[in-house]
């Protein structure tokens, strides 16, 4: 949020505001303090400057976002898994069963061992991360001679287990009912196939641009990367399912 009337005196290009002489466009208001929002090198961080009023020494915040990147790199990825085994599923059962029922039952199977799947594999992981980040806290507070205050505080900032498992799962659930969703309701079996591929095709074109945002990859790479594998992911899964079916085994 920049000032339309900055002032630039830095060399590394920061806005400043000057509010003594009424210049108040773009401020913030920041804990005991004036501030305006700066443009900084790093996509994944903002930095905040504000004026103290009793000083009025400027002051620079730095927020890291990097934390909150990596949680939305995760949903993203949950989501595009779910979405991709799911419809993958349905449409590999759907190539020896072309009934709307077999192929919706397929689909909330998956959508269920799927989400429990991941809740469990994330639970594990980060149950892991967190032993190991708690043993180094109580090493490093022992070695400081710090309470059990000092302590309960640092694991207030530690990853959680339960949080981790609830997202992972959520997310793969939100991707799994996009085919779902699309075959719901369509009885025609081609036609079915058909919406279900060209749905699951444009939210994998949205989930690709999500990635590359957030990878900070170049965006028409990430889209055809993953559009061509969830294609290929669909195909040899029809393509293998038909072949079982056919031989008989």
């Amino acid at each position: 949020m920049a000032s339309s009337n900055p002032t630039d005196n830095r060399d590394h290009n920061t806005l400043t505001t000057n509010p003594a002489a009424g210049d108040t466009n773009g401020i913030l208001d920041i804990e005991q303090g004036i501030g305006i929002s700066l443009p900084t090198a790093s996509c994944a961080k903002t930095t905040f400057e504000f004026i103290t009023p009793a000083t009025k020494e400027v002051v620079e915040v730095l927020v890291d976002h990097s934390k909150r990147a990596q949680w939305l790199r995760a949903a993203v990825l949950g989501a595009n898994d779910g979405l991709l085994s799911t419809s993958a599923l349905m449409i590999g059962v759907g190539a020896v069963k072309k009934d709307i029922k077999t192929m919706i039952l397929t689909g909330i199977a998956g959508l269920l061992a799927g989400a429990c799947s991941m809740a469990m594999g994330e639970f594990v992981s980060v149950y892991s991360q967190y032993d190991i980040e708690l043993a180094q806290l109580k090493r490093e507070n022992k070695a400081r001679n710090g309470g059990a205050a000092d302590l309960a505080v640092k694991k207030k900032h530690l990853p959680s287990p339960f949080h981790a498992a609830a997202a992972s799962a959520t997310a793969f659930a939100v991707g799994a009912l996009v085919p779902l969703l699309a075959a719901a309701f369509i009885r025609d079996y081609a036609v079915r196939i058909g919406v279900v591929i060209g749905t699951v095709s444009l939210v994998l074109v949205v989930f690709g641009g999500l990635a590359a945002v957030l990878g900070n990859a170049p965006p028409v790479k990430s889209l055809l990367r993953v559009l061509v594998g969830g294609w290929i992911a669909m195909g040899a899964t029809y393509g293998l399912t038909k072949f079982v079916g056919s031989v008989g085994i």
